[in-house]
């Protein structure tokens, strides 16, 4: 089942549900939680950093299993761990919300599968079998987090507080393209990679600064 792939974005202003207080709940937690979601975590047990995260008030916790209501308003449902005698309740509801529902190892009842993660800094790269390998994909997420590594994160960083800036300098869009096009394809991501941060930034001001 090929799936179309998306990145949500504004979760911290929706209610993402997550059924279930397990290590697999712990993760999908962990990936909201980067996205900056608003969280509640239906559950009687917790993992231990569910429970941390629950103590601080990084998630909102509902200590018993689902009952009917409690996806009352939720954007996003994420089903980790209940008893099968709930779930066709909980898909219901879900459905009659209007939310994006994904129940693990149950893609008939899910309207989203959850690709694996690759994150450095604003740098997203999600991977997906469409269900026929899960475990390719984890091994393709374990090689591109050799391959991208930290300098990424700090080369996004950069590249996003040069955006008004560059809109200045370069008001023609033809010219300013050619410029972003210039920084990608430079060799300041390698100088990063290798420790010189202050000869990537001195060659990030000089391909700014090049004539076209």
């Amino acid at each position: 089942m090929k799936g179309y792939p998306i990145f949500l974005i504004g979760l911290v202003a929706k209610r993402c549900v997550v059924i279930g207080g397990g290590d697999e709940a712990e993760r999908k937690v962990a990936g909201l939680l980067e996205c900056d979601a608003s969280v509640t975590v239906i559950s009687v047990n917790l993992t231990t950093q569910l429970r941390l995260w629950a103590e601080a008030g990084t998630i909102a916790w509902v200590p018993r299993p689902y009952q009917p209501g409690d996806l009352h308003g939720a954007h996003l449902v994420i089903v980790s761990d209940s008893p099968p005698s709930l779930q066709t309740a909980i898909c219901q509801e879900a459905e009659a919300e209007r939310a994006l529902l994904n129940v693990a190892d149950d893609t008939s009842h899910s309207n989203f599968t959850a690709g694996a993660v690759v994150r450095q800094g604003a740098l997203t790269i999600a991977i997906s079998t469409s269900g026929c390998a899960p475990a390719l994909a984890v091994r393709l997420r374990q090689q591109f987090e050799r391959t991208f590594g930290p300098e990424y994160a700090t080369f996004l960083d950069w590249l996003q507080a040069l955006r008004e800036p560059l809109a200045a300098r370069y008001p023609d869009f033809t010219e300013r393209r050619a410029r972003w096009y210039a920084l990608v394809d430079s060799e300041i991501l390698t100088l990063l990679k290798q420790g010189h941060v202050d000869l990537a930034r001195r060659r990030l001001a000089e391909v700014i600064a090049e004539r076209s």
